[in-house]
């Protein structure tokens, strides 16, 4: 699994918009509330929360973002910010700060890829002061997410003999509240996480759009080239074709529905 190549480029541009910036929204406004003095965020990508945090925090407010992917780093360091952020190449379940440094870690969409979540949630729990919250996101199952459920439904009938299941298996894959609960109390939290479902729409100028952002600017890509007999453009024009029967060629809207989890250290 990797967001290099073409990745964060296409990830920017089509699937942020898409998926991610309505959600970055949600998190910056409830982070902003909380007035932190020192912010860290986790698996920050091509910088969709960044931008939002950079915008509605304080200047005074301390910003780190962090990604084991130097690629989408390299792309999010790209785009303008109107105040300063510290960019480190970091991996969440060793993360390089010093334990206390923060009262706030934030991480939109990026736990369900740890490969260890109860080792990446005790590190964030070991940076944090007392008091301090972990605040983060993670997708409910494709049932919830329509331009998901048919991508992947599509995708699986051009390979019938070996589905790729990627969204599913990774970044829709995580949503049972039991395991997120178990996990942050593994991580070290020990009082109760507050979980909240949060539905936004998601929207697209086309069909065919919101076919790029997942057929293209996700780890979707690797498995699809990994597999014979199809293209990508080929899979990418059918996801289209299937998208486009279902919400029209565009513009288009579908229901996005993800859990807000929030627990202080």
């Amino acid at each position: 699994m990797s967001f290099e190549g073409a990745i964060p480029e296409v990830y920017e541009r089509y699937t942020v918009p898409l998926l991610f910036r309505p959600y970055a929204r949600d998190l910056a406004r409830r982070l902003a509330e909380r007035h932190p003095r020192d912010v860290l965020e986790l698996a920050a990508g091509t910088g969709a929360v960044t931008r939002e945090l950079a915008a509605v925090l304080p200047r005074d407010t301390s910003m780190t973002a962090t990604d084991l992917s130097r690629p989408m780093l390299d792309r999010a360091r790209a785009l303008p910010l109107p105040r300063p952020v510290r960019w480190v190449e970091a991996d969440a379940g060793a993360l390089p700060f010093p334990d206390g440094s923060c009262d706030a870690v934030l991480c939109q969409f990026g736990v369900m890829f740890f490969p260890d979540r109860p080792r990446a949630f005790g590190e964030a729990r070991r940076v944090l002061r007392p008091g301090g919250v972990l605040l983060f996101n993670v997708w409910q199952a494709l049932g919830a997410n329509d331009f998901v459920a048919v991508t992947e439904a599509v995708a699986a009938g051009l390979f019938p003999a070996d589905p790729p299941d990627f969204l599913s298996r990774v970044p829709y894959g995580y949503h049972d509240v039991a395991a997120i609960t178990r996990d942050l109390a593994a991580g070290g939290f020990t009082g109760a996480p507050r979980i909240e479902t949060v539905a936004r729409p998601g929207r697209a100028g086309s069909a065919q759009d919101v076919a790029t952002a997942l057929c293209r600017g996700t780890p979707l890509r690797d498995e699809i080239e990994a597999r014979g007999g199809r293209t990508l453009d080929e899979v990418t024009r059918a996801v289209g074709s299937a998208l486009a029967e279902r919400f029209g060629p565009g513009p288009v809207e579908g229901p996005l529905s993800a859990l807000v989890v929030t627990v202080t250290r």
